[in-house]
């Protein structure tokens, strides 16, 4: 699976270049057998360096590589995924905090989804 499609990479290279906004996390990926799962907001123009928040065992915000990323091999094959139906809703200062709270962003996902539909007045 491709990781980034050209419309996802032409969205996180616009926020690359606006670093001080509160953006919307663009793209999730995740590992199918395990721990890590990755929110990326913004590419930077090198096309490999990734912002946004990561969960390899604990939520933190910060950067970290697409090339390296694309490169880990797992069992059958497989490699890291991205989440085809993911949509962030919401700021990553609200993922980073709601991850803080419940230990990882897989937990804090049911958290800001319900933020959101709250925000749209739904139940």
């Amino acid at each position: 699976m491709r990781l980034l499609t050209l419309e996802i990479r032409a969205t996180l290279l616009i926020n690359g270049r606006n670093r001080d906004a509160d953006h919307v996390p663009v793209v999730k990926f995740f590992n199918p057998f395990g721990e890590g799962v990755w929110l990326a907001t913004e590419l930077d123009e090198d096309g490999d360096t990734m912002f946004g928040l990561a969960d390899l065992g604990y939520p933190e915000l910060g950067s970290f590589s697409l090339r390296e990323m694309s490169s880990i091999r797992l069992p059958w094959g497989m490699g890291i995924e991205r989440d085809l139906l993911f949509t962030g809703f919401l700021p990553i200062s609200v993922w980073a905090e709601a991850a803080r709270q419940t230990g990882s962003i897989r937990a804090a996902e049911r958290v800001v989804h319900a933020a959101a539909r709250a925000r749209r007045g739904e139940e």
